[in-house]
């Protein structure tokens, strides 16, 4: 696929993602949003990517949805009102925009890779929101966050129930209502991101380790590990370690499992990891 507001690449099991529209510091529109899920579908569907980096260009990573997308959405819910009033029954413009990026950053929730974010410049409103699912967050300590929202006018409608799984509701309402901005120290303290650089190198080298990590990881067992996190706090405990356990069984009999346990014992990495 050719993408217009996306760089995507491929280096061995890592599919590496650069939002790419720079004059808007990577603001996200809806032609980004469907090139996303575009994105998110093919690591689902892709067993050989097992690491999805999401990172912006020129020094930012997103900040937050395009104010020209809201304008053409504010124009087509005026046609709407024109339309409704004589007798059409259409859908509101605004609720189709905004019901749209959550679609997306839910999809970039589930992925079953380990999605990795890189988090410098503007990190705000929907960048917020995608830092706020991302499994491995890493951030310039010069970073911008915030949930810029209700000083537009405007709500972050799709973005508060992540943030109140990443932060819990008590600084959630702290962020949100407010509008807070914070830098990458501050992230790192409230639990959105896990690892913070002070330079371009660090973050490279610091991509590079985790990217690392992930190979030393078996693959199917990564994506049924992170399927079973996503179950806590949804699932009936019991049902949940039931399933838990009978995808444990299907592991150990599985190949990656008897690969794991053999290059164990003859203490050499498992051939996922070389």
């Amino acid at each position: 696929m050719m993408y217009e507001t996306l760089l995507v690449e491929q280096q061995d099991c890592a599919l590496l993602v650069q939002l790419n529209r720079p004059q808007a510091r990577n603001a996200m529109s809806l032609a980004m949003v469907n090139e996303l899920n575009h994105v998110f579908d093919r690591a689902t569907n892709d067993p050989s990517i097992r690491a999805l980096v999401l990172r912006g260009v020129d020094g930012h990573f997103c900040s937050g949805g395009d104010i020209k997308d809201m304008a053409g959405a504010r124009a087509q819910a005026q046609a709407q009102t024109q339309a409704a009033q004589h007798g059409s029954d259409t859908e509101d413009a605004f609720y189709t925009l905004n019901r749209a990026f959550g679609r997306m950053i839910t999809r970039a929730d589930n992925v079953p890779c380990v999605l990795i974010t890189v988090l410098e410049g503007a990190v705000l409103g929907g960048g917020f929101g995608l830092a706020c699912v991302s499994d491995v967050a890493i951030a310039a300590h010069s970073a911008q966050f915030g949930l810029p929202e209700t000083g537009l006018g405007v709500v972050p409608a799709q973005i508060a129930p992540f943030v109140v799984t990443r932060v819990g509701l008590t600084q959630a309402r702290r962020l949100a209502l407010l509008g807070e901005r914070f830098d990458g120290e501050e992230a790192v303290r409230l639990g959105i991101a896990h690892y913070l650089c002070d330079s371009k190198q660090a973050i490279d080298d610091t991509l590079e380790n985790v990217l690392t990590k992930v190979r030393r990881a078996a693959p199917h067992a990564n994506r049924v590990t992170k399927q079973l996190l996503h179950q806590v706090g949804s699932m009936e405990m019991d049902s949940l370690l039931d399933g838990a356990a009978r995808e444990f069984a299907t592991a150990v009999k599985s190949d990656e499992g008897a690969e794991g346990t053999l290059a164990f014992v003859e203490k050499r990495l498992p051939n996922w990891a070389q």
